[in-house]
């Protein structure tokens, strides 16, 4: 059973395009896995919906992927992560993994101050999913959260630098550093393509926690204690499907992933 189970592909959804930062973190981690990924493209951002309709999306994106038989599934958004995943769990018996724990996990053993900041989406921050994570493993932990709603349509642009990015990264976060934090998790997988201009705006001194990183150690590790690591010998597949036009998502998805996306198919899984 160990062995089929190796030899299946490892899940992960977004709502669109971010979640590659994850997939990038995954074939870094785990090279010798097959990777199906699901964007849903059409109905992006989920960052600005209620937690019914993301609920609702987010299960509708586990089924689909459970049509490949994958062994385990990477919720590779921190919206969904935060609204959804106690309710996926229930409904579904594979292992799956979201971004905030691993974050938050992070964040808690890297700060020195006890002063942690968190910047997500509208949704994100709403659900305090990482303040109450960060909580649990800390109560004496200080959490500052802000959302930072101009960064994913900066980044899907292509504006990584610059006087405009950099203008908006430093008015967004000028609460967080009235507040003396030193560790700042970016809670959107599009946030790390920001890294330079929000490591500019906050400073040296504060250390910066990108989720993606963190949650493919932790698949590592569920997939290894469960004996699913791939055995596997030759190459791993990845097929990526996306709920729109697939062009701007191979456009863009190559900033994200860091190499060409290729084998994108547009589906309509509802």
């Amino acid at each position: 059973m160990a062995m089929t189970a190796s030899r299946k592909p490892v899940g992960v959804f977004d709502s669109g395009i971010g979640g590659l930062t994850v997939v990038k973190a995954l074939m870094r981690e785990l090279p010798g896995e097959s990777i199906v990924y699901f964007g849903d493209t059409a109905r992006v951002p989920y960052g600005t919906k209620s937690r019914s309709t993301i609920v609702k999306f987010s299960m509708e994106n586990v089924e689909f992927l459970l049509r490949f038989g994958v062994k385990c599934i990477v919720i590779a958004c921190n919206t969904s992560s935060s609204w959804a995943l106690p309710t996926l769990r229930r409904y579904f018996k594979v292992p799956i993994i979201g971004v905030i724990r691993p974050g938050a996990r992070a964040a808690v053993q890297q700060t020195l101050t006890k002063r942690v900041g968190v910047v997500g989406t509208e949704a994100t921050v709403r659900s305090r999913a990482y303040e109450m994570e960060i909580k649990r493993l800390d109560r004496s932990i200080t959490v500052v959260s802000q959302s930072c709603p101009l960064f994913v349509p900066l980044v899907e642009s292509g504006w990584l630098n610059g006087a405009i990015s950099a203008q908006i990264a430093a008015t967004y976060l000028q609460p967080l550093i009235r507040q003396r934090i030193d560790t700042l998790i970016l809670g959107c997988t599009h946030y790390p393509l920001l890294s330079p201009v929000i490591q500019q705006a906050v400073g040296p001194e504060v250390k910066l926690v990108d989720s993606a990183t963190q949650t493919a150690a932790e698949v590592k590790g569920l997939l290894a204690w469960s004996e699913w690591l791939s055995t596997s010998r030759a190459h791993p597949r990845h097929r990526f499907f996306v709920t729109d036009e697939p062009d701007h998502f191979t456009d863009v998805g190559r900033r994200f992933l860091g190499q060409a996306v290729r084998s994108v198919e547009r589906v309509n899984h509802r």
